[in-house]
């Protein structure tokens, strides 16, 4: 029995007590405590000084009436500790004050509260014993300023103020009511209706009161939780999906953030870009699961190396980045970068299968006091490019040789925007010889490339140049429309072999429009062969695929060159409507050694249980031309049998004519 009302008397000197929600919610009481703390630091000094001004006066009036240990004793211990509670809350940092801590001075406070009105009360009541009516009157004066300052000072603290009233309250009604004098009950029942009165309007507020923080704190969790989402909504917008470490937005931000922000010297910024050389294969071979389990792994094997100034970010496909300050690093920023590159070069291993994805890289490093984000993060891809180009499984780090590099492609891509296609570029063309037939079957149709600012240009550069700057559509069209009006002048016997870029390849506007030449040529499409790269393929198999059946439903047959120098060229064949494999010339070259020749005999019993017409380039002795025919092979090219030449010197080959061939191929060779 005594706990459960020691239970409840705690409850009721609560400082929330009152407020419906905040015992169901710690989070509300709190705000409440915190709110309510604040309000009452602001009028608790003012309560203590009206009690100890009215307490002075009254005393001055009972001075020469009552007792001096009643008049100056008391009042010489009460009112030094009224002013020592109103300085200590007056210099209170409210700010400073957490829930527990207000939670613990609300309910101290309730107490000395109680207190003080116990002792202030019973003060008074002692002291209207003395004096005549209008000392009575200034007591009963005394008693009511007091209950309403402590209703109005405390009405933030409603346990405070309740307590202080019921106490002032009963002690004074109950002394008044039994004092026989009508004035008196009168005056005590006209300050009791005033009280409640009050009361209630205390109620009211502290209701107002507790509304509002309420609301206020709705409200706050509402900011709260858009903030939250805010953020999550930026976490999610800078991260990627799959992998989950940064992405392409969040690399180029912090990049920019990095690069813009003021730096001492020696304070260098580097970017690296890894890609996977062999993603595409294994992708295409494997499946997109599997291929989304490398990129994850991968990933995770990039992750461990950021920290502390280093940060990683996919940028898309199967292409990584890291933003590195250098001055972070406790190695050279080159050897930390090949370290990265060999951690994603170790083989995945997924269920039974072991893939090597394989991992090339480009570094870039700006020592410079203001560096240009774009042209920090190009010079880093220009060095991949190089290292997959000329250093695959490498990484580059780009220097003044890559800037060459670089303005000798603005140049070119310049000049051959610039270039009049008809004028400038011609067609050499290389004969294929049948070896059963002893004639040439097959001329390949290679574009050559006169620049009148540049000379001479290899297609092995404006090729990619073409592709880079978007020219290669209008360069293959025209050149294709060019071969194919020079095919009226061979015997149609022979058929013409062309090669298609990547990006003809993938483009469905561009296959149409080369169905639409070939249509309009008047050469048979049987004639013509489209040869095409693993490059072009792997850029977007399913286009490819498309493309290619669109071109064979024609009638045009389809070889893959380079056979053998890509990473899943049996998947390709088994894949797609192939006619021919092009035999790489490094295979030929190596004829000579017992691999070599295994190599090549290899690929001609696949072609020959495929039923794919085979031809070995780059044949350029006899004895390689004796190997090659005594492994069965029909098709060959290369310098042996002729150069590529203009089609004039083409018309003069001995082994393009219907007539009985020499007796070797030697006379080949001499053309």
């Amino acid at each position: 029995m005594i706990a459960r009302v020691s239970a409840g008397l705690r409850r009721w000197l609560s400082p929330t007590a009152g407020a419906p929600g905040a015992g169901a919610d710690p989070a509300l009481a709190a705000r409440i405590r915190i709110a309510q703390f604040t309000e009452i630091q602001k009028q608790i000094p003012a309560l203590y000084a009206c009690l100890s001004v009215n307490a002075l006066a009254l005393a001055a009036t009972h001075w020469s009436l009552a007792p001096v240990w009643l008049t100056a004793g008391v009042l010489a211990i009460l009112v030094p500790v009224c002013a020592l509670r109103a300085l200590h809350w007056y210099r209170l940092d409210v700010s400073r004050i957490d829930d527990a801590e207000a939670d613990r001075r609300l309910r101290r406070t309730i107490a000395i509260t109680g207190l003080l009105s116990v002792a202030f009360v019973g003060w008074a009541m002692v002291l209207d014993q003395y004096g005549g009516t209008f000392e009575r009157g200034h007591v009963t004066i005394f008693v009511a300023i007091t209950v309403i300052a402590c209703i109005f000072c405390l009405m933030h603290l409603p346990p405070a103020a309740l307590l202080i009233t019921g106490i002032v309250s009963v002690v004074f009604l109950s002394y008044y009511l039994l004092s026989g004098n009508a004035v008196f009950r009168a005056i005590a029942l006209n300050i009791a209706f005033v009280t409640i009165v009050m009361v209630r309007v205390l109620l009211n507020n502290f209701q107002s009161f507790l509304s509002l923080i309420e609301s206020q704190a709705a409200l706050i969790d509402k900011q709260e939780e858009m903030h939250r989402l805010v953020e999550e909504n930026l976490r999610l917008a800078h991260t990627d999906s799959l992998t989950g470490v940064p992405n392409r937005r969040y690399f180029f931000a912090e990049l920019d953030a990095l690069c813009r922000a003021p730096r001492a010297p020696g304070q260098v910024v580097a970017v690296a870009i890894f890609d996977l050389d062999r993603f595409k294969p294994i992708n295409d071979t494997y499946g997109h699961a599997v291929g989304d389990r490398v990129l994850i792994e991968a990933a995770d094997r990039l992750r461990a190396f950021a920290g502390d100034g280093v940060r990683v970010a996919r940028l898309g496909g199967d292409e990584f980045a890291v933003l590195i300050e250098v001055a972070r690093l406790d190695r050279p920023v080159a050897a930390f970068c090949a370290e990265i590159a060999a951690r994603l070069k170790r083989p995945v291993r997924i269920g039974e299968a072991r893939l090597a994805p394989g991992c090339s890289g480009g570094l870039a490093v700006c020592a410079e006091a203001e560096c240009e984000p774009h042209r920090l993060f190009e010079q880093a891809d220009h060095a991949l490019y190089f290292s997959k180009e000329h250093r695959r499984g490498m990484v580059t780090v780009y220097s003044k040789h890559h800037d060459d590099l670089i303005q000798d492609g603005h140049r070119l891509e310049a000049a051959l925007q610039a270039a009049d296609i008809e004028d400038e570029f011609t067609l050499h063309y290389q004969p294929i010889l049948d070896l059963s037939a002893r004639r040439i079957v097959l001329v390949e149709g290679l574009a050559r490339w006169t620049s009148p600012t540049l000379g001479d240009v290899s297609p092995a550069r404006f090729i990619p140049a073409a592709e880079r700057c978007g020219m290669i559509h209008a360069l293959t069209l025209a050149l294709l429309a060019r071969a194919l009006r020079d095919m009226r002048d061979l015997p149609p016997e022979v058929g013409l072999s062309f090669n298609l870029s990547s990006q003809d390849l993938i483009s469905p506007e561009t296959t149409s429009r080369i169905l639409d030449v070939v249509g309009g040529s008047g050469v048979a499409p049987e004639r013509l062969t489209f040869e095409l790269t693993e490059t072009a393929l792997m850029m977007d198999f399913d286009a490819a695929e498309a493309s290619i059946r669109s071109l064979r439903q024609r009638g045009i047959r389809i070889a893959l060159d380079d056979f053998g120098t890509g990473y899943s060229s049996l998947s390709y064949v088994h894949r797609l409507g192939l006619d021919k494999i092009k035999i790489d010339r490094s295979f030929t070259s190596g004829l000579g050694t017992r691999t070599g020749e295994s190599i090549v005999r290899t690929i001609f019993d696949l072609c020959a249980n495929l039923g794919l017409e085979c031809v070995a380039e780059g044949v350029e002795t006899d004895d390689q031309l004796d190997r090659l025919r005594n492994f069965g092979c029909h098709l060959v090219q290369g310098f042996l049998i002729g150069r590529a030449v203009p089609l004039p010197l083409l018309r003069d080959h001995p082994m393009l004519a219907r007539s009985e061939p020499p007796a070797t191929v030697a006379t080949g060779r001499a053309a």
